[in-house]
Order: C-alpha cells, then structure tokens, then sequence
C-alpha cells in the first residue's frame, strides 16, 4: 500500500540540510518515500544513502555489492571487525551493525566537517560499537593492528575520483598487513571507457591477492558507459557461487567476472605503483543528471 497524503506530506515538509565541507557542498536530501531516510550528496554527486529506520536497507546499486560481500565475510550473524576507508554517511558500518550484531568497526573519513555534519543530522545508534578516525585513509590504515580485521572496505572520493595514493601496490600491502589470514578485501571503484583506470587495478590486487573477483553491470564492463565496479580479494578462496548468485538477483543484476576471463580482462594491464599512481578518472557531468 502507498503511503498516506498526510503521511507523503509530512516527509515533503522535511527540508534538506546543506553545508560546506572539505570536499564541496554536502547536501543531505530526504527521501521520499521513506520516513527517516537521507541521501548524501557532494557538489551534486550521490555518495550515499541512508536510513535510520532499517540500516540493513541498501539503496545504491554499489553499496548492495559491497553489503553482499559484507554478507559472504563470515557465517551469518557471526560479529566482524571491519575497517571501512572512507565514511561518507556510514551507510556500510550501519549494515554490519545492523546484520551483525557485537561487531567491532572502525572507519576512517579524512573530511571532518563531513563527520560532524554527519553525525549530528544522522546520529549513529548508541550500541553501534563504530569509532570513527577523521584522518586520511592509508594513514588511518596504517594504524590497524596487524591482522585485525576481517573485511577492509576502500570507498574514498575526492571529487568524485579516487586518490592516487590509495591506487597502488604498496596501498594494498597496507590492506594486506591488516587482513586477518582469509580476510576480505572489497573496492568501490569507478571508470569509463577505454576502461584504462579499472584494468589497471585489477592487475594491481593481482599482485598482491591470490584470488579476484569482480562485479559489474556489463554495459560498464563493456565500456559503454561510466559506472561502478566492486573489486573483491582474499589470499583465500572467494564463494564465487553465491556472490554471482546474489549479484544476479539484484534490481539491478551485476555480473562477476573472476580467474582466467577477469585476467583476460586487464589487457596486460601493469601493477600500479605509489610512484606511478594517478587519480581515477573524473566522471563526465552527464552521470549525475
């Protein structure tokens, strides 16, 4: 049933909130068409989406990838130390508090204006057990203890594009120094045609994890379009199955490419090192119209 004229006028009478951050304009736009439900905008660009009501809801086509993996890190239910690189609305870190209870998670976001603005118009649960680094992400990175965490979450933009530092080989020693031994790395990160950025990070976690997988619209693995890609990787074996099975289902299906197609994919890309590394490309403006 839809919601009440009373009930759809009461959200409408709800403004938004806008303010300046270290990364641009923040806005953050109720929805609609649930009650207490937000969407974090910067300089116009969506970053996430959240709401207070059911934090296990996943709006965006990229968050629901990265709550897949999240879902496939360990048996169900079962408490994960997670670190998330890069905080925007926290949308990942409520999931996991949501759907895993006792969990024991750190994020690190580098915009604190952004935190503060977060945090006092969408207070995280008092049980949340979700500490919150405002420093930057490889520096944050560097102080997790040896093998601490279970999942590792890379989803930083500046601008809409990822900074070079966190492109490269010796980033992802960082991540591996973290990782418990069968741990989950996941990146969200985003290319365009000729696809040059995406091949190349591809063959970066290639030599540093034993496993890969990737997950994708096919009009973006394609190059037919700018979009997201969820990079997956473990020096364990990945329940490719499921993750297919599970990106398959989506509203908006994903397909996941791994082992020989996946290295096939990179077309001899080479790995991405700190002295080499770039920014990933800008989106064109038409993405967010």
């Amino acid at each position: 049933m839809g919601k009440s004229r009373k009930a759809r006028g009461a959200q409408a009478a709800i403004e938004a909130v806008a303010e300046t951050v270290d990364g641009g304009l923040a806005q953050l736009i109720p929805d609609r068409d649930r009650a207490r439900a937000w969407t974090l905008l910067i300089d116009g660009a969506p970053q996430s989406h959240v709401d207070l009501d059911d934090p296990a809801y996943l709006s965006f086509e990229y968050q629901r990838r990265l709550g897949h993996v999240v879902d496939l890190a360990a048996p169900p239910g079962k408490p994960l130390q997670a670190v998330h690189l890069g905080g925007g609305a926290f949308t990942l870190a409520r999931y996991v508090a949501a759907t895993r209870p006792r969990s024991t998670q750190q994020v690190v976001e580098g915009d604190a204006p952004l935190v503060q603005l977060v945090r006092r118009e969408l207070p995280l649960a008092p049980n949340a057990r979700i500490r919150v680094r405002s420093t930057d992400a490889r520096e944050g990175l560097g102080k997790v203890p040896d093998g601490w965490a279970d999942l590792v979450v890379a989803d930083v933009f500046s601008g809409a594009r990822t900074p070079a530092h966190l492109t490269s080989t010796e980033f992802l020693d960082e991540v591996r120094r973290a990782l418990r031994p069968g741990g989950l790395y996941a990146a969200n990160l985003a290319d365009g045609p000729p696809l040059a950025h995406l091949r190349g990070q591809i063959a970066t976690a290639a030599a540093r994890f034993a496993e890969l997988a990737l997950v994708a619209d096919p009009a973006v693995l394609r190059g037919k379009r700018f979009g997201n890609a969820v990079l997956v990787a473990s020096d364990h074996p990945l329940p490719l199955a499921e993750l297919t099975r599970r990106a398959a289902s989506d509203p908006h299906p994903g397909r996941v490419e791994h082992g020989r197609t996946l290295t096939d994919f990179t077309g001899g890309a080479v790995p991405v090192t700190d002295a080499a590394a770039v920014a990933s490309p800008a989106p064109p403006a038409s993405v967010f119209r």
